[in-house]
């Protein structure tokens, strides 16, 4: 960094020294004292980063004014799975799609009740129905009183699909 701020200098300097718009009756003090831009000056990557984040001043609200809409969501569930894959035939890449195009459309729809202070992860599984069985299970650490789970899984005669809406709540 010093080594870039003396190559400034130095070339600040040589353009000054010979400026052809230079005004007569300059002294040599003058050509010396040239402005640079200090490394304070540059940009960080820290700095920029530091615009980006939205600090938000402390509620003090530890609970939420309005609980998760648990049954509103599980229709939400049940109305996206059965217009993508009421009809749909299991195939690995098709499926493998599916999921990431149902998922966004559940978490658009969910954002869309406008829900404060709740943060949504979406799962949705999507297998292939062969005589076999299968169990999905899953573990969270959070608080049972704010923290909710909606769920909907949807059988046809050759898949299986398993939506869940994750609502934690952030204080």
């Amino acid at each position: 960094m010093a080594e870039r701020h003396s190559r400034q200098q130095e070339a600040w300097q040589q353009s000054a020294e010979s400026s052809p718009h230079e005004p007569q009756g300059r002294n040599r003090e003058d050509k010396a004292s040239v402005s640079t831009v200090s490394h304070v000056d540059e940009p960080s990557l820290r700095d920029e980063a530091s615009r980006l984040t939205v600090r938000m001043e402390n509620t003090y609200q530890l609970g939420p004014t309005r609980h998760f809409p648990v049954a509103t969501v599980n229709g939400i569930l049940k109305d996206v799975l059965t217009a993508y894959l009421q009809e749909a035939e299991y195939d690995p890449d098709f499926c493998r799609q599916m999921t990431k195009t149902v998922s966004e459309v559940i978490k658009a729809k969910v954002k869309e009740l406008m829900i404060p202070r709740y943060k949504l992860i979406v799962t949705v599984y999507i297998g292939q129905r062969d005589g076999q069985s299968i169990l999905i299970g899953s573990r969270c650490l959070w608080n049972p009183k704010s923290d909710t789970v909606s769920s909907y899984a949807l059988r046809n005669s050759t898949l299986f699909a398993l939506a869940n809406v994750y609502a934690v709540y952030f204080e």
